[in-house]
Formats: C-alpha cells, structure tokens, sequence
C-alpha cells in the first residue's frame, strides 16, 4: 500500500493514507505539544506550590517564633504577675492575721473587762444577797418585835426618842417623866417662854390596822376599820385623859405613830377619826411630821435664845464700834508719824546727794599743782582801817 492510496471515503471526498499520516502526525504532535504544555505547567505548579510551601513554611517559622516569643512574654509576665500575687497575697495574710490577732487581742480586753464588770457585779449582787440575807433576818425579828405589845410598844418609843434626839437639845426634851397626877408619858419636851410642857406619846395599832388590810370581804372590812377606830379614839381619850393637864402641860398633846403606812391609811380612809381627834386636841404624827415638828420647834427655840441675848450683842456691837474708832484714831496717828518720818528721810536724802556732790567736786580736783599756783599768786594789799 502507498501513500497515496485512498483509506477512506467520507460525503464524497476520499482520505488519502498520506492525509491521513499527517492527519494522525499533527495529532500526536499537538497530542505531544499538550502534554508538554501539561507537564510544563504542572512543573511550574509544583514549584509554585513549593515557593507558596517555603513562603508558607517562613511565615509559619516567623509565626511561631513571634508566638515563641509572645508566649516567653507571657511567661515571664505570668511569672513577675504570679510573684506579684504571691506578695499581695502574702501581704494581705499579714494584715489579716494582724487584725485577726489585734482583733483577737481586741477581744480578750474586753472579755477581760466583761469579766472584770461581771465579777464587780457578781460581788455587787453577792453583797445584795447578803443583805437580803440580813434584811430577811431583820424583818424576821421586826415581825417578831412587832407581834408582841410590849416590844411594838418600845420599838415605836424608840423611833420617837431618836427623832427627839436628833433634832432638840438635851435640855429641850425628857423620857418618861412623871407628871402631878402620877402618869408617865413617852416624852415632854419644854416649850420656850412657857412652863408648860408639850406631851408627845407613840401608839401602834397594828392589829386592827393589818386586819383591815387582810380583810377579804365588805364585811370583814367594816368589821376592822370598826377596830380601828375605836383603837384610835380609844389611843387619843388615854392620852387626853391622863396627860393633859391645867397649867402644866399644853392643851394640845401629840400622838405618835411609827409608821407611815398607818398614818396615811388613817388620813385617806378615816377622816372622821383624825377630825375627833383634833377635836380632843390630839394631834396624830408620823415619823416625817414629827420630824418636822421637831425641827420647828428647833427654829423657835433659837429665835428665843437669839431675843434672850439680843442685849448682849447689842452691847456688844457698841463696844466692838468704840473699838473701831480707837483703832481708826491710832491708824490717823501712825500715818501722821509716818509722813514726819517720810519728811525726814526725804531732808536726810537731799543732805546725803549734797555731800556726794562735794565729794565728786574734791575728787575730781588737782591736788599736785595747788602749792605752785597758791606761790606765783602776788601779795594781796592789806587793808588800813583808820580809827
């Protein structure tokens, strides 16, 4: 077969074998010019992709030693940050172990106090106790003294005697002293300017007064404050009756009560009994009023002492002025001596300036020179007197 033979027939037109070899050799050649193409391409490809890789692969490398770096920095930060929170950590322990201990010290003051407080109270309410202790002992023995007469009786004389005493001078006042009629009341006290003697006699009705108090019932009641009242009227017409005599003791006598919770139940509840009592010239008292009775009589009986010497001060005011004008007379005298003497002085001052004077004069003198000025000096002429 040759190269000119015909291979194929296509619409009429007849391929030579030659057409054909070049046909098939431009194909394998652009075939080959492709692949060249291909493989030039992926070749520059790859070396891209390898300067992309090492591009890729420095900047990394850069990245990881900018990281390297940064995390050094954090590093060393975190380690000058974890020092730093270890100091301030550490100080802050400090300052609260030393407001733990100043608190706790703190603390222990003032429990040392409270303690120091509690044991002053402690002994405070230890000493109350003891005397409630004796106060109970003491209420014992005055619930005894006072369940019995007699010794009601002298506990009440005896609060009116330590009034009495308190408040009068001892010749003022006498115990148990025995009138004409052959009675004996608690106390006469002498009034001032009068021979008369005032009476004053502690009563104590307790009985009708504390079942007055314990009474239950309107009946009961009634029934004690009927006692008491004839206790009272019964207290009062004794005293009337015995110690209230003519031209030796006063119209008007005083009846002691010793306690002030009788005394106010009797003015509050018994008005009708203390106006009877008035009426008999018997004025009922309690500690306080007698007290102030006491000490109103005290005031008269100094003003009346006071009148009774009022001539003798006097007297004694004028001698005391004539003593003052003698005293002023001899103080005009003295100060008259001393102005002689001031004069004096003053005279003996001015005579001792002037012989200073003449004595600086003499001092400041030449004495050397004298005799040759008194030799040069010419002959003074004498002098004839004619008969």
């Amino acid at each position: 077969m040759t190269l000119n033979d015909i291979v194929l027939q296509i619409g009429g037109r007849s391929i030579l074998l030659m057409e054909l070899l070049l046909a098939a050799g431009g194909l394998a050649l652009v075939l080959l010019l492709f692949v060249v193409i291909l493989a030039w391409r992926a070749q520059s490809g790859r070396a891209a992709e390898r300067i992309a890789a090492e591009h890729r692969t420095s900047e990394l490398e850069l990245r990881l030693a900018e990281l390297s770096g940064a995390l050094q920095g954090f590093a060393s930060q975190s380690q000058s940050n974890q020092i730093h929170l270890q100091r301030s950590i550490d100080e802050r322990l400090d300052m609260v172990g030393q407001r733990v201990g100043h608190g706790l010290t703190e603390q222990a003051e003032r429990t040392a106090q409270s303690l120091g407080v509690l044991n002053e109270r402690l002994a405070v309410i230890d000493a109350a106790q003891r005397n409630l202790t004796s106060l109970s002992t003491e209420m014992v023995s005055l619930k005894d003294i006072l369940n019995n007469k007699q010794s009601r009786g002298a506990y009440g004389q005896g609060r009116m005697e330590a009034i009495i005493r308190d408040g009068l001078h001892a010749r003022a006042y006498e115990f148990q002293a025995t009138l004409s009629n052959g009675t004996r009341p608690d106390c006469l006290i002498s009034l001032p300017e009068s021979k008369l003697k005032l009476v004053i006699d502690a009563k104590f009705p307790l009985e009708a007064y504390t079942a007055f108090t314990a009474a239950k019932d309107d009946d009961a009641r009634n029934a004690a404050a009927t006692r008491l009242r004839n206790d009272v009227m019964k207290h009062v017409k004794d005293i009337a009756e015995k110690y209230q005599l003519a031209g030796e003791t006063h119209d008007t006598a005083i009846m002691f009560v010793p306690s002030e919770s009788i005394y106010a139940e009797l003015h509050e509840r018994f008005e009708d009994t203390v106006q009877k009592a008035h009426r008999a010239r018997v004025i009922l008292a309690s500690p306080n009023v007698l007290m102030l009775l006491v000490q109103t009589m005290q005031a008269i009986v100094k003003d009346v002492a006071m009148r009774e010497q009022a001539h003798i001060i006097k007297a004694e005011v004028v001698r005391l002025l004539e003593d003052v004008s003698r005293l002023k007379e001899r103080t005009t005298d003295l100060r008259r001596h001393f102005d002689m003497a001031n004069a004096d002085l003053d005279k003996l001052s001015t005579s001792a300036d002037r012989i200073n004077k003449r004595g600086l004069k003499i001092e400041s003198l030449e004495i050397e020179e004298a005799p040759a000025a008194v030799a040069s000096e010419p002959p003074r002429p004498k002098l004839v007197t004619k008969n």
